[in-house]
């Protein structure tokens, strides 16, 4: 059976408030508001801050918005996606762009254990709702970011005509204007610095019945039977170096889209949200068993705590898995920026490690998944990205090594700028993303018009900075493996990523038949590359020479890429070197940050090792998690989250190896399950079923029809498809 997913009761099926009701499963809710600080901490103490634990997020890809859900006022901080310091030599730092609050007359003395009070994020709706009572009177809010509308959506409600009275003001991040006109308050200013972008932010207040007014910055509402509020933000910039990185102030297309948005009806703009989301989220379903029905009574919380006294809980393993790609959706979309190491969620004006896009391993671990969960459109965010800053690479590259091509430090922002080291490996990572995205899709314009230029420059910067050892191999220079050990010549991390990226490119230029005599060139600097070492105690080598320490438990696994996300060691293609790649493993061992655990899954997942992966999956859960399902780093990193759905994914089904290999890491823990929707490379959507641990159906569908390879243990079967080709098969794959 494929189960449907996060399905809740809408506000027909139960009364409102009415606790009586057993409540819905796979969806993540409190019982409690967040209890909301007087003063926001500094960020040296951002790991002591509510926002990164309890706070639910709502995004359309280029808006962002926390909730913090309080009774007499309710706290809404906001991010948009362009809001950005920094320029084309500094990476500057995402920011925060605002906080509305909402203040609500007679309910200052609501006791929240008192008021039936819940709050939920229905991860199938993309909706957040909160429900409570007081003096006798059933409230209601919902609130959502339509992608369609381009706009935040929240809607206040009760049983009682005119129970609303209380104020709405905006509070700017960075100390700009603020007016309050009529129904509507604007906060705008400019940042500082080199570019300095100009934003504005507009939040509109409509009601039913009573009065809206302004004064002071500040809109007045009394006697309101309902309110909708809409909110907008934006700034000047454009992602194009030849334009200044700036178009026109914000100002018109804010006013345009809330003009707009405000002739419509709240429900006619929940139905467009919910088809435009649930097009994309209700792609794939995912069923690891069945959880007891008493668990899917708890909050959250209350869920993750008995998971942590070992609890089984195969829905909660599920809604982690969805609200990866919850967020995905909701944070990368297609003409936006791509996700920082927060997505589009950010409370701070120097947050940690600036909220940017890390490339030894961050932002390529954002987009590891998002193929193969079946969210192509959420990845082109990430391609559009690496080229409006190419030109700026190229010549920062130039000046620090005068050679070809481009290379990056580990820091990057939105303008091109880039801090700390120089990692030359970096951007042959994200190349692989690039490449991967069009494996996957398989589109060629794609692949002339945004992977196979970046990765023919990646290509040239190699070809004039690759070492000759007296072997005649060829290694990279002198440069660290993230993000610690000696600066020396041939880290594994550059070599492997050298490999993955000329292989990528040989494939890309006979794709598109272009570049037949550099094509050529490459595979020989390929064939000259020093490859994967094994050292003195059996493992892979992190270094070209034997300097690996057998209790160096780092966070990173640099020379672990060739198993994942690359393909150069496979247990099927290259036994010993994936012998040694378990050695690196254990001595690494299971602990360390969310993502770097995430990561772990991942590798043990292409290791074939089922069980292995699951220990390191379900220690994620326990030790990885807060209340909010937000992955912990301090206050919150989401590649810990995107990690681990990629390796959910490649637990249960593998295409990097030139066949789609079903069930190849499945755990003893899931005897029993499902999965509908995941994309394999060439063209293929797969579902796969399973009971007592072995398969029992798989449905194939063929989206372009290219012939492919199938593969169950040691079983391979070789089909020729026709575009939009169906295909089941039993478990002999016949």
């Amino acid at each position: 059976m494929f189960a449907a997913f996060l399905t809740i009761h809408s506000s027909g099926d139960r009364a409102m408030g009415d606790e009586s009701v057993t409540p819905p499963k796979r969806v993540i809710w409190a019982a409690e508001p967040v209890v909301i600080l007087p003063n926001q901490p500094k960020p040296i103490k951002y790991f002591q801050h509510t926002w990164g634990s309890s706070v639910y997020p709502i995004g359309n890809g280029r808006l962002g918005c926390t909730v913090y859900g309080g009774i007499a006022e309710e706290r809404l901080q906001f991010n948009e996606d362009t809001l950005w310091t920094g320029d084309e030599d500094d990476t500057g730092a995402y920011q925060n762009f605002g906080e509305m609050f909402i203040t609500l007359e007679g309910h200052a003395d609501a006791s929240p254990g008192g008021s039936k009070y819940r709050r939920e994020l229905d991860i199938e709706k993309a909706l957040h709702t909160i429900t409570y009572e007081v003096a006798g009177v059933h409230y209601r809010r919902e609130y959502f970011a339509s992608h369609p509308a381009n706009v935040l959506v929240f809607r206040f409600t009760a049983d009682k005509k005119g129970a609303y009275a209380g104020t709405v003001s905006l509070k700017d991040a960075h100390a700009g204007e603020t007016n309050a006109v009529g129904n509507t308050i604007t906060i705008s200013g400019k940042l500082g610095g080199n570019i300095g972008l100009a934003y504005e932010a507009q939040a509109t207040i409509l009601s039913e019945g009573g009065s809206v007014s302004a004064a002071d910055g500040i809109v007045s509402f009394k006697a309101c039977d309902s309110l909708v509020i809409l909110l907008d933000a934006g700034t000047d910039y454009l992602n194009r170096r030849d334009s200044g990185w700036k178009q026109e102030h914000p100002h018109r297309r804010i006013c345009e889209r809330l003009a707009a948005a405000s002739k419509r009806s709240f429900d006619d703009l929940l139905a467009e949200h919910l088809k435009d989301y649930q097009q994309l989220f209700n792609r794939v379903t995912l069923d690891l068993g069945a959880t007891a029905a008493e668990t899917h009574n708890l909050t959250t919380a209350d869920r993750l705590s008995a998971y942590r006294k070992n609890t089984p809980d195969p829905d909660l393993e599920e809604t982690l898995f969805q609200y990866a790609r919850y967020l995905m959706i909701s944070s990368s979309r297609p003409g936006d920026m791509p996700a920082t190491l927060q997505g589009v969620w950010n409370p701070y004006n120097w947050p940690p490690w600036r909220s940017d896009y890390h490339t030894d391993v961050n932002v390529e671990m954002n987009y590891w998944f998002v193929d193969q969960a079946n969210l192509s459109e959420c990845f082109l965010p990430l391609a559009e990205w690496v080229n409006s800053i190419r030109e700026v690479r190229r010549e920062a590259t130039k000046k620090e090594f005068n050679v070809r091509g481009w290379a990056t430090r580990s820091e990057n922002g939105i303008f091109g700028g880039a801090t700390y080291h120089w990692v030359p490996g970096d951007a042959s990572w994200v190349a692989q993303n690039l490449w991967d995205h069009y494996a996957f899709t398989l589109d060629k314009e794609y692949l002339r018009t945004r992977a196979y230029p970046v990765m023919k420059e990646l290509c040239e910067y190699w070809e004039d900075s690759l070492k000759t050892r007296p072997d005649g191999r060829f290694v990279s220079p002198k440069s660290q493996s993230p993000e610690h050990g000696p600066f020396a010549e041939g880290n594994s991390y550059e070599q492997q990523l050298a490999w993955d990226l000329f292989s990528n490119y040989i494939e890309a230029s006979e794709a598109l038949g272009v570049d037949r005599e550099y094509r050529e060139k490459v595979a020989a600097m390929r064939a000259r590359l020093l490859g994967p070492q094994i050292g003195k105690w059996g493992q892979l080598q992190e270094w070209a020479e034997d300097l690996d320490d057998p209790n160096d438990q780092h966070r990173h696994l640099s020379h672990l890429i060739a198993v994942h996300p690359g393909r150069q060691i496979s247990p099927r293609t290259t036994p010993e070197l994936a012998e040694a790649a378990k050695v690196s493993m254990n001595a690494r061992g299971d602990g360390a940050t969310g993502w770097s655990k995430a990561w772990k899954i991942c590798i043990w997942a292409r290791l074939h090792d089922g069980d292995r992966a699951y220990k390191l999956l379900g220690e994620f859960v326990r030790n990885n998690v807060y209340p909010n399902l937000f992955g912990y780093h301090p206050p919150f990193q989401i590649d810990c989250n995107f990690g681990y759905a990629a390796g959910v994914c490649e637990m249960l089904v593998q295409s990097h190896m030139g066949s789609i290999h079903l069930l190849p890491a499945l755990p003893k823990a899931w005897p029993a399950g499902s999965v509908k929707g995941l994309r394999a490379r060439g063209g293929f959507e797969v579902d796969v079923a399973w009971k007592d641990g072995k398969l029992t159906e798989v449905a194939l569908r063929s989206k372009l029809g290219n012939p492919c390879k199938v593969r169950y243990g040691e079983k391979v079967v070789e089909l020729k498809t026709k575009p939009g080709d169906a295909r089941r098969l039993n478990p002999s794959l016949q």
